[in-house]
């Protein structure tokens, strides 16, 4: 459609004077106006995505109001249209009413009328219209759930995507833990040039140290004890498609200095072997720590991360879109009470309230979660308000419980992940041990804790 973006109401009526009238009326009060003198040439211009109310008088030459209405309802039948009838026309604008016609007006009729009719009109108008774009959107990202959302920030992310998807440049993806990096990395792979290649996933923190190398480079039979066969590695077997290494940060030293001659050189060298073979591949990494400050520790080489930093996408925690919480929530409510095969579940005053307050430290990935302890009828009773804090004690009693808060939050955010904590901290590793020690926190159980959620 064209020329109807952002019009209120499409006023049709053939008498001239009522006409004008009408139409001055309503932009008075505010209201933009598009008027027609026939059916006709309304039916030119108006689509299933018109935004406003269509008024129309009912005795019209040609095509009569009722006419325009039915074929308007063919065209949507959420379209309002509000009849504007005579007295002898009222019984035929009560049965259109019954076919789906949002209101009439019987003339002679106060423009009070007529304005506060439209005003209710145009209300549910963009109930039904944002309704539909929400479901669009769930029906467009339902393989890209962490993606899904109305935000600016979201809307941002999205395109910044799409930017750069077949630019083939190596991508690094920042973000915390559950916030959907994988997901992000999928995105990029199947918006590529390379779609129809392989999306080879490594993740760098859940192989040992032992078995990584070979696992990326592979090896030639022999290269080691109980290589009795040659094995392709990953990058190998990512060839022509994309190659994601999740939780980057975790590498090696030692394994850093060889992918980064992977990514400068674009081959690879298998254990055992001399022998350098060329791969085309597209790298995304992912951390969920702030790699810049493990390059200043030097815990991660600067020119692997330089490197990797071609084009960063930073996929902002929930926290930082929480607009978006209701409709990822509907979602995962919906299709988690689909999979339990439980009617989905009125939402009481504690989910609401939760979803309104909570900052969801494990992000999508919590919220999924939580929307399946509602399907069950899980979700815990309303906990108790936060303590007022504690500023009894000493000066030294007080800074211990804050450094302990901190270390208890820093678990949480990062899911007792020690090296994610460590780094978010700022601390060395023995000295997190000592704290741990000092303040009797318990850090297995975090990691439990989330395990079971």
């Amino acid at each position: 459609m064209t020329g109807l973006t952002g019009v209120d109401v499409a006023f049709i009526d053939d008498d001239d004077v009522l006409r004008a009238a009408n139409v001055q009326a309503l932009m008075l009060a505010g209201l933009n106006v598009t008027a027609y003198a026939s059916a006709v040439d309304a039916l030119e211009e108006i689509d299933a995505t018109f935004p406003g109310v269509v008024v129309s008088d009912v005795r019209m030459p040609r095509i009569d109001g009722l006419e325009l209405f039915r074929r308007l309802k063919r065209l949507d039948p959420d379209l309002p249209v509000i009849l504007v009838t005579g007295h002898g026309d009222i019984t035929m604008a009560v049965d259109a009413m019954r076919e789906g016609a949002y209101d009439f007006l019987a003339k002679p009729y106060p423009s009070e009328r007529l304005i506060t009719g439209v005003r209710h009109a145009l209300d549910r108008r963009r109930l039904v219209l944002e309704n539909r774009e929400l479901k669009r959107s769930v029906e467009a990202a339902s393989e890209d759930l962490p993606l899904l959302g109305s935000t600016p920030v979201m809307e941002r992310m999205r395109q910044m995507l799409r930017q750069i998807a077949d630019a083939d440049v190596d991508v690094l993806v920042e973000g915390e833990t559950g916030s959907g990096k994988e997901v992000v990395a999928h995105a990029l792979h199947r918006w590529s040039r390379r779609a129809s290649r392989p999306m080879v996933v490594v993740n760098c923190g859940a192989l040992p140290e032992t078995v990584i190398e070979s696992e990326l480079f592979g090896y030639e039979a022999g290269a080691f004890t109980g290589a009795l066969k040659k094995r392709v590695g990953r990058i190998e077997h990512a060839h022509g498609g994309t190659l994601f290494l999740d939780e980057i940060e975790a590498m090696s030293p030692a394994l850093q200095v060889k992918l980064l001659r992977v990514l400068e050189a674009r081959e690879v060298a298998p254990l055992g072997t001399n022998e350098t073979r060329r791969v085309d591949i597209r790298v995304v990494a992912a951390s969920k720590v702030d790699l810049p400050a493990l390059v200043r520790q030097g815990a991660f080489r600067e020119d692997l991360y330089y490197r990797l930093h071609v084009a960063a996408v930073r996929i902002p925690p929930l926290r930082e879109r929480r607009g978006d919480v209701p409709l990822l929530f509907g979602h995962f409510l919906a299709r988690a009470a689909e999979r339990f095969n439980r009617p989905q579940p009125e939402l009481d005053a504690h989910v609401r309230r939760h979803l309104a307050e909570h900052d969801w430290p494990g992000n999508v990935r919590e919220l999924v979660h939580y929307a399946e302890r509602v399907a069950l009828g899980l979700a815990e009773a309303a906990p108790p308000m936060p303590a007022e804090p504690q500023e009894d004690g000493t000066l030294p009693e007080r800074v211990d419980r804050f450094e302990a808060n901190e270390i208890r939050a820093a678990l949480e955010a990062n899911q007792g992940d020690v090296q994610a904590t460590v780094a978010t901290l700022g601390i060395p590793r023995k000295t997190f041990y000592d704290k741990l020690r000092r303040h009797g926190i318990d850090q297995a159980a975090y990691r439990l804790g989330k395990l079971r959620g």
